[in-house]
């Protein structure tokens, strides 16, 4: 599709993978709209890039709804979601608390849904649509310590195949695109460390392939997609 016809939300689309994905989307002519929980955070990103902050918390149903509606009331129509918002807690099994499992699993998980849910209904309405996931290649393979992480990765990339199957009669796109190790504050915010390097992945790479993905011609459409960094340290 052409990129000046885009008229995408992006959640999570504050910092990190999101940011970048709604900057360079800005950049090609789309309308953009950006959603998250943090709102001073999510409207100063706004204002930065020229988007339009939707605050909201994916992982709660009447926020999935009312975000999606206000990005088609203010823009006249919708046909990108870029499903990006999701976080993690990393602790052995035996230290793994379920009330943290929880909270992951209603945001990368839940959250995901909903907000899948909620745009495909607009979109088969128009007959056309995109829904990008940005998932993980934890979600391919795990590691210690990502019990709870990992695990929300799996669903992630397990729904969309039911997803395709019931949405490419009304022409909707349904794509996963599996990062590897990304240079973003996701690390921090979840406690987990991360180490720098010149040579990992940054967030423009990844939004690079979204980018990419949404350039093809609708008649055609990518389903997975996975990033791994060339040569990391």
């Amino acid at each position: 599709m052409q990129i000046g016809e885009v008229k995408a939300l992006v959640t999570g689309g504050g910092t990190g993978i999101g940011l970048a994905t709604a900057r360079m989307l800005k950049e090609k002519g789309a309308q953009v709209a950006i959603s998250g929980r943090r709102e001073d955070v999510l409207r100063k990103a706004a204002e930065e890039i020229g988007a339009l902050a939707v605050p909201g918390d994916v992982g709660k149903e009447d926020d999935a709804t009312r975000m999606v509606r206000a990005v088609i009331d203010e823009f006249g129509d919708y046909n990108v979601l870029v499903n990006n918002a999701g976080w993690g807690r990393f602790a052995s099994l035996l230290d793994l608390e379920l009330s943290d499992f929880q909270e992951v699993m209603a945001t990368n998980v839940f959250g995901a849904m909903l907000m899948a849910r909620e745009s495909a209904r607009y979109f088969i309405s128009r007959n056309t649509g995109n829904i990008i996931n940005i998932s993980s290649t934890a979600g391919l393979r795990g590691f210690s310590g990502g019990t709870a992480y990992v695990a929300t990765k799996c669903a992630l990339g397990g729904m969309p195949q039911s997803w395709r199957s019931e949405l490419r009669q009304y022409n909707l796109r349904v794509t996963q695109i599996n990062p590897s190790e990304v240079l973003t504050e996701f690390a921090s915010v979840s406690g987990r460390g991360q180490s720098p390097s010149q040579r990992k992945l940054r967030a423009i790479e990844i939004a690079h392939a979204v980018l990419s993905v949404l350039e093809m011609d609708n008649r055609g459409f990518v389903t997975d997609l996975t990033v791994f960094a060339t040569n990391p340290d």
